[in-house]
């Protein structure tokens, strides 16, 4: 009965490793094929071998020790400020808040972000128009930078008296 009991838990065991062994092989395989798609997106990503350059024309600066930012954007420095570049045969301007290019009528004067993000942008930053009748009610005077008025008065007591209004 002894034997019977030992060969059975040898059996176990061996069929246990050989589970153990199958999965290793399961986790092999598709750390494998993590690898290899990793492998595949990098060969995506740095099909040009000469490393990032600026997609201006006519630039092609090569940008490999560029900060982050322009590598990302494939763009120099000097275009990335530029009033006016040639790209795809369009004069566009690089928009910071997009981090695109558009085509030079989308901007104010030289603003470096597009109207449509300029917008957005203002529309965030606005009062809501019950929170400027709420201000207007409050008494208090109102200098032309929207600041509130500082009056001084002359106590006799200290000169650190002061009311705002």
């Amino acid at each position: 009965m002894a034997t019977h009991i030992h060969g059975m838990l040898l059996k176990n065991i061996a069929e246990n490793n050989d589970f153990d062994e199958e999965e290793e092989t399961e986790e092999e395989e598709e750390e494998s094929n993590l690898k290899r798609k990793r492998l595949n997106v990098e060969k995506k990503k740095g099909s040009n071998s000469e490393g990032p350059c600026c997609q201006v024309e006519k630039c092609g600066l090569d940008l490999s020790g560029a900060k982050k930012y322009y590598k990302r954007h494939k763009l120099c420095q000097v275009h990335a400020k530029a009033p006016i570049v040639f790209v795809a045969g369009l004069r566009q301007r690089f928009c910071q808040q997009c981090s695109r290019f558009h085509e030079v009528s989308e901007f104010d004067g030289t603003k470096r972000s597009c109207r449509r993000r300029l917008a957005g942008h203002n529309e965030r930053r606005r009062k809501t128009p019950l929170a400027i009748k709420l201000e207007d009610n409050q008494c208090r005077q109102i200098n032309g930078e929207d600041r509130p008025q500082l009056t001084l008065t002359n106590r006799k007591a200290s000169f650190k008296n002061y009311h705002i209004l």
